[in-house]
């Protein structure tokens, strides 16, 4: 589990090694995430859009922007929480996630909440990412 907060935000995101959908023979690996959001603050948010940095053992980094998570962009009052499960593939065994939340303040102030680096390793495997 991984978990950073910015400004009340408090982010956190457990990764999993999805063998179901992986082919190592392929080069093909696969890993689910949980992200969970919880609004700390005193003001309600609204996550407008999201930005990954996908950075495979090689160190070939993949970057990631569009509209919301999952097709939502949840508002969160104070005390309020959203999590969903999404995935990531790669051509590696290992690798390196990180990125952040667009979020907006019903008061119209924009910021970007940090969603901590987490790592993406197949089990067994050691890591090699550069």
């Amino acid at each position: 589990m991984y978990r950073a907060t910015t400004r009340g935000v408090q982010v956190t995101v457990t990764p999993r090694f999805a063998p179901e959908r992986s082919d190592p023979d392929r080069a093909q690996f696969f890993w689910a995430y949980t992200v969970e959001i919880v609004n700390l603050g005193p003001e309600t948010v609204q996550l407008k859009s999201r930005h990954w940095l996908i950075t495979d053992a090689l160190g070939r980094v993949q970057e990631v922007r569009g509209a919301g998570v999952v097709g939502e962009q949840p508002v969160l009052p104070p005390g309020a929480h959203f999590e969903y499960t999404s995935g990531v593939p790669l051509p590696t065994s290992t690798g390196i996630m990180e990125g952040s939340y667009n979020l907006i303040t019903e008061s119209g102030e924009i910021f970007d909440a940090e969603v901590p680096a987490f790592s993406l390793d197949m089990p067994g495997e050691l890591r090699t990412l550069n």
